[in-house]
């Protein structure tokens, strides 16, 4: 059957606008179209793509474990889960594993923990979450009410109640709403679909010390700025905060989709058997995958090259800017970077990241004012320095038509 981007209209729903372009083949940080264009992929399927397209040991991986077993209902377990689950627990501050197959279903998990564990520990009243204006934890009905862009949530009906929301990087925000009825905080250690907004050290040790005072758990959303992305494991380890709850997943299966939570023992108690679970969560091909991402990321060399690659960007991003002063500055860590573009271009993010795709450059964006890159943390130092040629050759074509 022949399809092109015109069967999108005929037979989908309209919730995504693709690009024109349909990609048919990736290897490494290139992709192919149907017409044999290549792309460089500074996308990385949103911060998902950890290792490239069609990372070969990934691939033995997927093949060896589709030969073995591929589903098992939650009536058991299986050796990719137990396996992934202990290097998880060995890695980390974690325990406990739970396996979903998103960010958003892992988020949900952690929200509904969090209130269980109030519940056993404390009293029915003690209810209420606390998230960040900006913030953005899932498409679930839960969590998208829980992230704080009302965009995404209204028009749904009724939301889910005692969820609250303070200004991110403000902590006297946070003592405002806080309160003995306050189970949970709930916050990415860098905010992504926010703005790629990097926080204070001194604002998150104080968000976990406030938890601490009024017996609040806190909850890392890990789910974009995990698994290496910033040059670290996990970002609460470059802050030096350890949470209660940890979720992650994108980079996890390195494009094989999976997600996790991860917990202490104490915490983990509150969900018995019955209270929560997922038909594919723990599903053995994803969890074989994703036990071959975690022993690849999970390297010194690796994470020390993500910081020399961010490292790269930054210069090359500040040459651009020398020419043709667009941004305002450029924010993140790692492979997860934002160029905030300034007053003259302000809202004009997607004009960017189209000018970019017509030069053969795949990008992101964090809002209405920032173009985003996250790609593979192993992206070659020519593949970036090629791909940031292609994004000058756009920002110089958008600003001569402008």
């Amino acid at each position: 059957m022949q399809v092109t981007r015109s069967t999108f209209n005929e037979v989908m729903v309209p919730n995504y606008n693709p690009a024109e372009m349909v990609p048919v083949r990736g290897e490494g940080a290139r992709v192919w179209d149907q017409n044999g264009v290549e792309y460089i992929d500074f996308a990385g399927g949103i911060a998902v793509n950890v290792l490239g397209h069609c990372h070969p040991e990934l691939v033995k991986v997927l093949a060896e474990q589709g030969a073995k077993l591929w589903h098992l209902s939650n009536v058991f377990t299986n050796e990719p889960a137990l396996r992934l689950a202990k290097k998880l627990n060995d890695a980390t501050f974690s325990d406990k594993v739970y396996f979903a197959n998103s960010g958003a279903e892992a988020n949900e998990a952690a929200l509904k923990l969090a209130r269980r564990f109030a519940l056993d520990h404390y009293n029915e009243d003690k209810d209420q979450i606390i998230a960040f204006t900006k913030g953005f934890h899932g498409r679930t009905f839960f969590t998208v009410t829980v992230g704080g862009q009302p965009a995404y949530s209204d028009g749904f009906g009724p939301k889910p109640g005692a969820i609250v929301h303070c200004e991110y990087n403000n902590l006297d925000s946070v003592k405002e709403m806080m309160s003995e009825r306050t189970c949970a905080v709930m916050m990415e250690p860098m905010q992504g679909e926010g703005g790629i907004i990097v926080p204070d050290p001194e604002f998150v040790k104080g968000v976990r010390e406030l938890c601490d005072q009024h017996n609040a758990l806190l909850i890392f959303d890990e789910v974009q700025s995990g698994m290496g992305r910033t040059g670290a494991l996990f970002e609460y380890m470059n802050l030096g905060v350890t949470p209660d709850i940890l979720t992650t997943a994108k980079s996890l299966g390195g494009g094989f989709p999976v997600g996790a939570m991860l917990t202490t023992d104490r915490v983990s108690k509150s969900l018995k058997p019955g209270t929560h679970g997922s038909t594919y969560g723990g599903n053995p091909l994803a969890c074989a995958v994703a036990e071959k991402v975690f022993d690849i990321v999970n390297n010194p060399e690796i994470l020390e090259g993500v910081k020399h690659k961010e490292a790269l960007f930054r210069e090359k991003l500040a040459e651009i800017n020398e020419k043709h002063h667009v941004f305002s500055e450029i924010r993140g860590k790692g492979m997860l970077l934002g160029c905030a573009l300034n007053d003259t271009y302000k809202g004009r993010a997607k004009d960017f990241m189209v000018a970019a795709n017509h030069e053969q450059l795949m990008c992101l964006i964090a809002g209405m004012d920032v173009i985003r890159f996250a790609p593979s943390l192993i992206i070659t130092d020519e593949d970036i320095v090629e791909g940031l040629k292609r994004f000058e050759r756009g920002i110089a074509k958008l600003i001569a038509n402008s």
